[in-house]
């Protein structure tokens, strides 16, 4: 999987997501290794959006490897057991990369 694959298949599952009750959140991911790149993800006025660019004014940034972030979204690797172990970094508000992952859990 490339980047840009992956930040469609973030598209198309935030286009799943209900934000219907969720608050502002913006989180920036950074992805590493070969398949490098950062994009966000927006929840603003009950819609979400996913940009290929770096946020200035987010909550939080989470860096990952593009192999480790897909095993994520995917369901595979859990957000909690990959902090623990160092697969996934956040700088910033931790909560809210906490409702990150739920909004990534409520896709399926």
């Amino acid at each position: 999987m490339t980047f840009n694959e992956l930040v469609e298949k973030v598209r198309k599952l935030s286009a799943k997501a209900d934000v219907s009750n969720q608050d502002f959140i913006a989180v920036q991911i950074n992805i590493t290794g070969k398949e490098s790149g950062v994009f966000y993800v927006e929840v603003k006025d009950h819609k979400i959006n996913v940009e290929p660019y770096e946020y200035n004014d987010r909550n939080c940034a989470i860096t990952m490897s593009l192999t480790d972030f897909n095993k994520l979204i995917d369901g595979k690797l859990d957000p909690v057991a990959a902090f623990t172990v160092g697969k996934l970094k956040v700088d910033g508000d931790v909560g809210k990369a906490v409702e990150f992952s739920k909004l990534l859990k409520q896709k399926k």
